[in-house]
C-alpha cells in the first residue's frame, strides 16, 4: 500500500444456511455481485450451522426460516446460545403468518426477517439484490451477546473484540442535556416513537409498562422489511396487549392506542388530529421517515406532543427531534448502553434534539410524568 491511500475495508462475510441447493446458488450468485461481500459458506441444514459459525466467524447469517428437521428458530436459538452472531431470516413470502414468523423470529433472537429474492429476470431483481446487501451490512454492525443468564465459552471475533458486549445495566444515570423548559402548554395529546435495528423488543418493552387509560394516542415509525408492518403490528398486540394496528389514513386517534406507520407511507397527524398518511418522497431514503412523523407532531401539535427516540442505525428521525424541541414538544432519547444500535439516538443528541438521555427501562416512567404533569 502506497503512503496515504486508505487501507480497504474488511469484506462483509456472509454464511449461508439453507436447505434449498438451488437457494443457496441464488443468494451466492446475487451477492457475489455486490461490492465488499464475500459468501464464506454454505450450510444445508441447521444441524450444521453452529459449528461452521464457530469455524468461519462470519460476520452474519443469512438463515432460512423452513427447513427440514431442525427449521430456522430452533437454529438461531441454538447459534445465539453458544455463539451469538447476527442473524437475518429469509423466508419465501410475507404471508398471512407474518406475525407469528416475526414473533418467532424475535424469540429467536434474530435481528431482522425479510423475504428472498425474486429470479433474476424478474422487475425489481436489482433493487431487492442491493436492499438484501445493505441489510446485511446494517446488521453485521450490530453487537450481539449471549441470552440472559447464559455464560457460555465465547470466541473473540476477528478484531479481538469479545463477541459477548459488556453487560449492560438494568438501569444506567439519566442525562438531562438541556436546562428544564417551561412546561408545554395543556395536556400531551400524541406520542410519536421512532426506531430501527433493535427497535421492535424496545418498543414492546415501552408498551408493556404504559397503563392504556391515561397514555395518549402513540404512533410508530419502525423500520422493517417490506411486507411485515401487519404482522409487526399484530405482533406487538400480542406480546404487550396493548391494542397496537396498521394505521389508516383519517381515522380518529384514541387514547390507549398505538398506530404503527403502514409500508412505504409516512405517517403523522393532520390539524383535525386524525391519522394522515401521505406518498410524499422518502427523507433521507426511508418512507415511513422517524423524521416526518415527529415533524408532523411538532407542526400540528408543537408542545402538546412528546417524541421518542430509540435503537437505530443511521440518522432517521434527528432533524425531527430537533423541530419537535424547537415548537415546544418534549423528546427522549434511548441512552447507548441500553440500545442495540447508538446511531439515531446519538445523532438526535448531537444535534441538540434531545432534552433527556434514559435507558429504556426508565422511559415509560419519563412518558408518565409528562402525562400526568400536563394533565
Amino acid at each position: 500500500m502506497m503512503p496515504g491511500e486508505t487501507p480497504p475495508a474488511e469484506p462483509l462475510r456472509v454464511l449461508i444456511v439453507n436447505d434449498s441447493a438451488t437457494q443457496r446458488v441464488a443468494l451466492r450468485m446475487a451477492l457475489a455481485e455486490e461490492p465488499g461481500v464475500e459468501v464464506v459458506g454454505e450450510v444445508p441444514d441447521g444441524y450444521a450451522a453452529t459449528s461452521t459459525v464457530i469455524r468461519l466467524r462470519p460476520s452474519v447469517v443469512l438463515l432460512d426460516v423452513v427447513m427440514p428437521g431442525m427449521d430456522g428458530f430452533a437454529t438461531a436459538r441454538e447459534i445465539m446460545a453458544r455463539t451469538p452472531t447476527p442473524i437475518v431470516m429469509i423466508t419465501a413470502a410475507a404471508d398471512a403468518k407474518s406475525s407469528e414468523l416475526i414473533l418467532e423470529a424475535m424469540r429467536a433472537r434474530a435481528l431482522a426477517v425479510t423475504q428472498g429474492l425474486p429470479p433474476r429476470t424478474a422487475p425489481g431483481y436489482v433493487q431487492r439484490r442491493r436492499a438484501l446487501a445493505q441489510l446485511l451490512r446494517s446488521m453485521a454492525q450490530v453487537r450481539v451477546g449471549p441470552p440472559p443468564g447464559s455464560s457460555p465459552e465465547l470466541p473473540a471475533s476477528q478484531d479481538g473484540i469479545p463477541t459477548r458486549p459488556r453487560a449492560l445495566p438494568e438501569r444506567s444515570k439519566p442525562i438531562s442535556l438541556q436546562e428544564p423548559a417551561p412546561t408545554p402548554q395543556g395536556p400531551i395529546v400524541a406520542v410519536g416513537m421512532v426506531a430501527s435495528a433493535g427497535g421492535p423488543n424496545a418498543i414492546a418493552d415501552i408498551l408493556a409498562e404504559l397503563p392504556r387509560r391515561v397514555v395518549p394516542p402513540i404512533l410508530i415509525v419502525q423500520h422493517i422489511a417490506p411486507g411485515f408492518a401487519p404482522g409487526f403490528a399484530s405482533w406487538l398486540a400480542q406480546r404487550t396487549g396493548y391494542p397496537t394496528d396498521l394505521a389508516q389514513q383519517g381515522e380518529a386517534l384514541r387514547v390507549g392506542r398505538a398506530y404503527v406507520a403502514p409500508e412505504d407511507r409516512h405517517l403523522g397527524v393532520n390539524a383535525l388530529g386524525r391519522v394522515a398518511l401521505s406518498d410524499a418522497p422518502p427523507v433521507g431514503y426511508f418512507r415511513p421517515s422517524g423524521t416526518w412523523l415527529l415533524r408532523s407532531l411538532a407542526q400540528t401539535l408543537g408542545p402538546r406532543a412528546l417524541g421518542i427516540i430509540l435503537s437505530g442505525m443511521g440518522d432517521d428521525g434527528a432533524d425531527g427531534t430537533v423541530a419537535l424541541r424547537r415548537a415546544g414538544g418534549r423528546v427522549v432519547a434511548q441512552d447507548q448502553q441500553s440500545s442495540v444500535v447508538f446511531g439515531m439516538p446519538k445523532e438526535a443528541i448531537v444535534r441538540e434534539g434531545a432534552d433527556d438521555v434514559l435507558p429504556l427501562t426508565a422511559i415509560p416512567g419519563w412518558i408518565l410524568r409528562w402525562i400526568r404533569s400536563t394533565g
